[in-house]
């Protein structure tokens, strides 16, 4: 399914600026920030980084997208969020054309998305009607424009977020693109609405499950809970951030590292109901910058 039109910015000036130059400026701003000896040095070929609006997501997002420019370049970055409003089953892709953003349009890779839908018929579908509202790739493409100009995307959306799901699809993505250098990021937020204490706590087996590089222990935790409760008390992309794990190991990964930990209370002021925002690394980590396991914040 060819379909020759860019995607619209669905957010632009309310969840980030629609300015060129404000947004350039906030996300200059925030990789700025980020602390040097977060980075971790080796092979990286997968991240994970929150998709909230910019002012929060931001500033975490950041660690995610400077430890990618420094391991980069990359000729494509492969995007895997969960859907906020359609449901179906599977993964859905946004096969061509472009997504519009206030940096220009980020081109989407049709070969690398050909070759995902060959590598898993079942699972992955063309269906650019699910991307139209959805806000959990948009927030990646400022970071991605600015710090990746010349790299083309893949848009990845995950319905229902089944076991069957998230190994199908991880089993795709550990096949593609082996001739040239390919990016996986998984978009996600941590625990939703609970106290700043309460959120820790529950964030913290997520952050350990990363820096573990253990997929199958944050799957499992992910799945002791109802699907209608797995976003609130795990992660709302927990699929893509598990199968972003999984393909990533299954690509050569052999370390996690949470680079950046934060909730939106420590931005508002507001402990009282706040939501988890964790950049992490998966890859093949030399000694230096963060030693195994260590929690970056």
């Amino acid at each position: 399914m060819r379909v020759n039109s860019t995607r619209p910015a669905a957010v632009a000036g309310t969840w980030y600026p629609a300015s060129p130059g404000a947004l350039t400026r906030d996300v200059d701003g925030y990789v700025a920030a980020v602390a040097p000896d977060a980075i971790p040095r080796g092979r990286l070929d997968a991240v994970i980084a929150p998709h909230a609006g910019l002012m929060f997501s931001g500033p975490v997002g950041a660690y995610a997208y400077q430890a990618a420019a420094i391991h980069g370049p990359f000729d494509a970055v492969i995007l895997v969020g969960p859907s906020h409003f359609v449901a179906f089953d599977g993964v859905a892709l946004y096969p061509s054309g472009a997504f519009d953003t206030p940096l220009g349009p980020a081109p989407i890779d049709e070969r690398l998305g050909e070759e995902l839908l060959a590598a898993s018929p079942v699972i992955v579908h063309a269906r650019p009607a699910a991307h139209a509202r959805e806000h959990s790739l948009e927030m990646q493409l400022p970071f991605v424009r600015r710090l990746f100009p010349a790299a083309a995307i893949v848009p990845l959306l995950m319905g229902y977020q089944t076991r069957e799901t998230i190994r199908g699809l991880a089993e795709a993505l550990a096949k593609v693109g082996q001739r040239s250098r390919v990016l996986l990021v998984a978009s996600t937020d941590l625990s939703h609405y609970f106290d700043a204490p309460t959120a820790e706590a529950l964030d913290r087996r997520v952050l350990d499950s990363v820096a573990a590089c253990d997929p199958e222990g944050l799957l499992h935790i992910f799945e002791d809970y109802p699907e209608a409760e797995r976003g609130r008390f795990v992660a709302c992309g927990g699929g893509p951030a598990i199968a972003v794990m999984l393909a990533a190991r299954a690509r050569g990964a052999q370390h996690g590292r949470v680079l950046k930990y934060m909730h939106s209370g420590q931005i508002s002021g507001d402990n009282s109901g706040v939501v988890g925002y964790l950049a992490g690394a998966l890859g093949t980590f030399s000694p230096g910058g963060c030693t195994v396991g260590e929690r970056a914040t």
